[in-house]
């Protein structure tokens, strides 16, 4: 193959263009799923499930693999699948994150839908050699002759109230800085289902990290019927003229409360779900701090090095002259995750807030 026929089918550093749907559902309605069909009022993990049901209906190249999976794992996402699609499509592995990972490299590498499970995020580090150096990098070695883009891995990430040090960690940042593989966290049932399904059938191998703080807390109507949410395409949740804040996944809930007391002293606050990480959306926070001149970002991971500071650096470099005061970051701590300071770690509404009213009367 051509070097001119391999740059011209490459899209970034080792990403792709979708080329062809692997089902009809689109993106309808409004674009967060809000379409004509019916809807439920579910959780999150009920909607992780029902996507989960749909991508093994629709595609008998599907497939869901993990720790535990097979009886619905520790917080139930993958519950009746096993019994619905057979123990060949649905099943259990050892405990071995890199050969989780690894096994389902080789099968995407032949054409399938290989759905991986990591039980927690915190345990993802293992597989970490598997994700970043085969297959972030599977299609660009090849120049585009071979690819494992049918690759979705699940992980829940995040605080839990309880979880310390083992099973609280959010540990997206460390994949952002890999050219190749997407980077994708919900904040909503909603989002969970349509971001999911796109996760699946996107010709890109995916990290996606469920937020396991709401699998219970968080319910809204969802729609039953198959449908996807874009990829790449941050969304303005809440309008505001006077400062912009930018999180994602169970944060997103924590930096609205935040927003709704500074509305209480005047400050209107302009909010923005990142939803994909990596590639993410700088067109759309771009265009919030020309208008709002202040930008504060907030997530639980550790404050340096933490994906906030990419998002501040490329603000700076693309908003400087609009800018009426320095990036605001309220994140966790640098530390390794407590257990009883968990509250003292967490980025919480009162420190956003004061982050605000900071940067606001700077």
């Amino acid at each position: 193959m051509g070097l001119r026929n391999i740059i011209g089918k490459r899209l970034g550093l080792g990403l792709v263009r979708r080329r062809k749907p692997f089902s009809t559902a689109t993106c309808d309605g409004d674009g967060n799923g809000n379409g004509n069909g019916n809807a439920k009022s579910i959780n999150l993990y009920s909607a992780i499930n029902q996507a989960l049901h749909i991508a093994l209906e629709t595609d008998n190249r599907a497939f869901v693999f993990g720790e535990d999976v097979s009886f619905g794992g520790v917080f139930r996402c993958t519950t009746g699948l096993s019994d619905r699609f057979g123990k060949a499509r649905v099943f259990n592995t050892p405990l071995c994150e890199q050969g989780i990972v690894g096994f389902g490299i080789g099968l995407a590498a032949m054409g399938n839908r290989a759905i991986a499970e990591i039980q927690f995020a915190d345990y993802i580090y293992p597989a970490f050699d598997q994700i970043v150096n085969e297959a972030a990098k599977f299609r660009y070695r090849s120049g585009n002759q071979f690819n494992c883009g049918g690759l979705t891995i699940r992980a829940p990430y995040g605080a839990v109230g309880h979880g310390g040090h083992y099973h609280s960690q959010s540990p997206e940042a460390f994949f952002c800085h890999v050219p190749g593989i997407k980077v994708v966290i919900p904040r909503s049932p909603r989002q969970a289902k349509g971001l999911l399904l796109s996760c699946i059938r996107d010709p890109n191998p995916v990290v996606f990290f469920e937020p396991k703080w709401l699998y219970r807390l968080a319910v809204e109507e969802v729609p039953e019927h198959d449908y996807m949410l874009p990829l790449s395409e941050a969304e303005v949740i809440r309008q505001g003229s006077d400062i912009t804040l930018v999180g994602w996944g169970a944060q997103l809930s924590v930096m609205e409360q935040a927003c709704n007391e500074a509305e209480k002293d005047g400050i209107s606050c302009e909010l923005i779900d990142l939803k994909t990480l990596l590639p993410w959306d700088k067109e759309t926070v771009e265009a919030s701090v020309r208008k709002t001149g202040r930008v504060l970002i907030s997530h639980e991971a550790p404050v340096t090095g933490g994906f906030g500071a990419e998002i501040s650096a490329s603000i700076v470099e693309r908003c400087f002259l609009r800018l009426e005061a320095p990036v605001a970051r309220v994140c966790g701590l640098d530390t390794p995750f407590p257990l009883v300071f968990e509250p003292f770690y967490m980025p919480t509404k009162n420190k956003i807030l004061d982050a605000i009213k900071a940067t606001v009367n700077y």
